[in-house]
């Protein structure tokens, strides 16, 4: 098996195609797998890397709870990209791999040559952190009583994930059996120490003010607890473009993967066309119906 090391953790590793190169960063619930729709469609014309997160074996599973972080997760990638002697890639994430890819513009603005962050934000929001933080270590004593197998019944059913099930109920339970598979360990330390510790996006505010790196937003309607983060970023973030694809939840690159890989396809290709979109900063104003020369 091929693997890439951060540190001393290896790291599996799959790649297909060639072309630019376009990293993906799976989310909790999924691994490398999780991108098979986006692999098979953008390989023809790119060089596609899919990894497993630490914790997610085949990947090493550490046991100690130091050895994950929200910043280490975002290293791992950039390791990834390094063992495979690529200098800039195409970051693509959902959910926990939307916020690495999201922090991988801050840490790693000169290897990104844009970011696509998905289904991310989720802990945000003030009113809801301290329950998100709860619930994580709820979460993490769930993986310790029952397995990723059990932890599998009840997280592929959320208000999020149902929108899945109803429109591909095949498709959602191959993610319901793979998710299953997971490390129970590598899961609960994830969700502990990556999830519950990760700063709240609107943290980031003043770094993304500063960002530049193309950036690609997708939500989901049905997935409320991105819709608000999405937004904050692309209000912020003068290089960034956002997508909300109607009726659709969290797992927004298996439940749509048409309009997602026609999405993240076009954005890619403007981006190495040289046509990375910048807002024009006239579309800030304080009138809400006259124009900057009018304002004048």
């Amino acid at each position: 098996m091929p693997y890439a090391l951060s540190g001393d953790v290896r790291l599996y590793y799959e790649e297909t195609g060639s072309g630019t190169p376009v990293l993906f960063v799976h989310e909790f619930a999924g691994d490398h797998r999780s991108w098979e729709p986006q692999v098979r469609a953008l390989s023809r014309r790119h060089r596609c890397i899919t990894y497993n997160a630490r914790g997610y074996p085949p990947s090493d599973v550490p046991e100690v709870a130091t050895a994950y972080s929200q910043t280490q997760a975002v290293d791992d990638a950039a390791a990834v990209l390094r063992h495979l002697g690529i200098d800039r890639a195409h970051v693509v994430g959902l959910s926990m791999g939307g916020f690495a890819a999201l922090h991988f513009g801050l840490l790693y603005p000169a290897m990104a040559r844009s970011i696509v962050v998905t289904g991310f934000g989720y802990g945000s929001d003030a009113s809801v952190r301290a329950q998100f933080q709860a619930d994580a270590k709820a979460l993490a004593g769930k993986f310790a009583a029952l397995g990723a197998d059990g932890v599998a019944e009840f997280y592929t059913v959320s208000p999020a994930r149902t929108p899945y099930q109803r429109k591909d109920p095949r498709g959602w339970a191959e993610f319901k059996r793979q998710m299953a598979e997971h490390s129970a360990l590598g899961s609960a330390r994830t969700v502990l120490n990556v999830q519950a510790k990760r700063p709240s996006v609107y943290e980031l505010e003043p770094a993304l003010r500063e960002m530049t790196v193309p950036t690609l937003l997708i939500a989901g309607d049905n997935d409320d607890m991105s819709l608000e983060p999405s937004l904050f970023v692309k209000r912020v973030v003068r290089t960034a473009v956002l997508w909300v694809f109607g009726d659709t939840g969290h797992t927004i690159n298996l439940e749509e993967p048409a309009l997602f890989n026609q999405v993240v396809g076009d954005f890619i290709a403007n981006v190495d066309a040289g046509r990375a979109p910048v807002r024009d900063l006239t579309a800030v104003r304080q009138s809400t119906l006259l124009g900057p020369a009018a304002e004048r």
